[in-house]
């Protein structure tokens, strides 16, 4: 069986593992949109993942596709968008994902997807069809986002103490009820950022295949693509939800409010304008800054390190398991025509 009559059935597998990789996503994930409201006992922990996942549905229809444009046309030339390349690329950011979940880490789905299509192509090609330009841009987004979310977290903490000095305990069933709409953000946030990024691949996938005449997400694509992401926040990953929610800062209702506040703002803004950022470590970042803002000595560092390892990690070893994957793959190709 030669290559061009395997294409209808090799599309079909890579958007499989599209809706696969949002599914990873949002089980993965999950745990930075609702572990601030369970862990301040705002919300029982089934209805926080049915409000999370509504929402992660919606975002991308109400907020456009900018950052799947960015995913699909900013990083490889459309000439090295080749079955085997985004083939390897998803495997490497799934595999790189569950392996984290496994371990309990907070590790990124969008560093592991930008890793994995980089280290497909570097395998495939060189460097010769790696946009550097556009791939140092999202590095330098993503890379940024935590900082300010840091920064956020910090100063969303500051504001809300002030504008909350002389209250009485009572004002914690306010901020319980605020985060509803805090939590409500941050979901339609992450679905708007991180849905995206499966319906680049899938687009990018179509065009490279003449499917589509350029590159235009379709409307199935966003459902498809949406749904997915929803579905695993509704299944949720426990083990990444405790280490959030419990182990960077004991959090309590003011400190979730502000953290959902300031996180739900950074991803949102960089959803618009096209910017693919990492939930999980624009939460993680906010919730240490929510932190620093009362007491710097009780936020939990050491775990915001392991974080932190996990942020510098996950690019290159995304890459090797997608590089790897491509060599693999290629090989047995080649074995399989010669005999």
């Amino acid at each position: 069986m030669d290559l061009p009559s395997l294409v209808p059935m090799i599309a079909v597998v890579i958007i499989m593992l599209a809706v696969g990789f949002d599914f990873v996503n949002g089980f993965h994930d999950a745990s930075n949109v609702v572990a601030t409201m369970i862990s301040t006992r705002a919300f029982q922990p089934e209805t926080a993942l049915i409000i999370a996942a509504a929402a992660e549905f919606l975002g991308p229809f109400l907020f456009g596709t900018a950052v799947a444009r960015v995913i699909g046309q900013g990083i490889i030339d459309p000439e090295a968008a080749q079955v085997g390349v985004i083939l390897a690329a998803l495997f490497g950011a799934i595999a790189w994902n569950i392996v984290t979940w496994y371990f309990g880490l907070p590790s990124s789905s969008s560093h592991a997807l930008v890793g994995g299509l980089a280290g497909a192509v570097l395998a495939a090609f060189g460097f010769s069809h790696l946009k550097v330009r556009g791939f140092v841009s999202i590095l330098i987004v993503l890379f940024a986002s935590p900082i300010i979310g840091l920064m956020a977290g910090y100063w969303f903490q500051k504001i809300l103490i002030f504008l909350s000095r002389g209250a009485t305990p009572r004002i914690n069933e306010l901020y319980k009820r605020l985060q509803i709409v805090s939590a409500v953000a941050l979901a339609l946030s992450h679905g708007t950022n991180d849905a995206q990024k499966a319906m680049g691949i899938i687009t990018m996938t179509l065009v490279s295949m003449g499917a589509l005449p350029s590159f235009a997400v379709p409307v199935w694509t966003v459902g498809l693509c949406a749904g997915a992401m929803g579905l695993g926040t509704a299944i949720g990953g426990w083990r990444i939800i405790k280490t959030v929610g419990d182990k960077i800062y004991r959090l309590r209702p003011i400190n979730g409010f502000a953290a959902q506040s300031a996180a739900a703002s950074v991803i949102m803004s960089a959803a618009v304008f096209g910017g693919p950022v990492s939930t999980t470590h624009v939460v993680s970042s906010a919730i240490a800054g929510v932190g620093s803002a009362e007491r710097i000595k009780a936020v939990r560092w050491n775990t915001a390190f392991d974080i932190f390892l996990a942020w510098i990690v996950t690019i290159p070893a995304a890459a090797l398991l997608s590089g790897g994957t491509y060599l693999v793959m290629r090989g047995v190709w080649r074995l399989c025509r010669g005999l």
